[in-house]
């Protein structure tokens, strides 16, 4: 139907804009990755050629669709297999282990040339289902499951994308038990605190931000992303979930509004944008090893 059609690009990130407050088209000098969201959501059912298209001409080249479960890891493999710029990840997102999941499905899934990374996976007190005993099994066998990919097969060196909320003194010792590098993990979304931050980054995690940095009631998120050095932070927008100021509210989410938040990051961390684009863009390819021409303009 027609009303269900994105908006032009022009009106729909209309707030694009130079440092001398003047419109810009685009950030296609500047490009920037969607290191975290869900294309395959029913939210973009039908539209998912129109989203890239629109995230292409914002500046943002590639995005990295991330699993929840078995029942969307094979999904979000094809998306990404029929998309030059679009990578994929597998595992088991803890808000879904009540479904279920077959590691040797999402090992076969990981095993993909288009998959980039393990999980989302970790742990979530924020909701009260499924039942937290029931997330920290799934977690242990899906670490014991990476922990055990033998040294020459690639998925031994993917690493590994987290999700935590109010869990983190549960996750952290179970991580650390897990005898996997730390330098493997990324915390996605982070919104935690600046003690959250320290921990974080003593056990050698990235840190990856998405819209709710821009949120005016984030002022903790911020002087945790003060203590965040650079070399440690990659950007995403979790989509379609966390539309980022200023289009906060806007519902779905999309790929494009990521740049709304690297400029946002850049500006919290009072660098000029070109100079932090090109230090997290090389945060992103190093981390999930993605192709050098990912960043080029689509």
């Amino acid at each position: 139907m027609a009303e269900d059609l994105p908006l032009p690009a022009s009106q729909r990130f209309p707030a694009l804009r130079t440092p001398a407050g003047q419109p810009t088209d685009a950030l296609v000098e500047s490009p920037v990755i969607d290191t975290h969201c869900h294309l395959t959501f029913p939210d973009f059912a039908g539209r998912t050629e129109q989203v890239l298209a629109a995230a292409g001409k914002a500046g943002v080249t590639g995005a990295i669709c991330i699993a929840t479960g078995e029942h969307d890891a094979a999904e979000v493999m094809a998306l990404a297999h029929k998309h030059a710029r679009v990578w994929h990840s597998s595992g088991v997102h803890p808000c879904y282990t009540h479904l279920p999941h077959d590691l040797a499905e999402i090992a076969r899934c990981a095993n993909s040339t288009k998959c980039v990374a393990w999980g989302e996976l970790g742990l979530d007190r924020a909701h009260a289902k499924p039942d937290f005993t029931l997330q920290i099994p799934v977690l242990h066998a899906q670490l014991q499951l990476i922990a055990a990919m033998p040294h020459g097969d690639l998925r031994a060196r993917l690493p590994i994308v987290l999700h935590c909320r109010e869990a983190f003194a549960d996750l952290l010792p179970i991580l650390k038990q897990s005898g996997i590098d730390g330098s493997r993990f990324v915390l996605h979304c982070f919104t935690g605190s600046p003690a959250d931050m320290d921990q974080i980054l003593q056990a050698g995690f990235m840190a990856s931000f998405t819209g709710v940095c821009t949120y005016k009631n984030a002022a903790a998120l911020r002087e945790a992303i003060a203590l965040c050095p650079v070399e440690r932070m990659m950007v995403e927008t979790d989509a379609p979930y966390l539309s980022p100021e200023p289009v906060r509210g806007m519902r779905p989410c999309e790929p494009a509004f990521v740049a709304h938040t690297a400029r946002k990051l850049a500006e919290l961390k009072q660098m000029p944008f070109e100079d932090f684009h090109t230090t997290i863009n090389a945060n992103t390819q190093r981390f999930f090893n993605l192709p050098v021409d990912a960043f080029s303009p689509r």
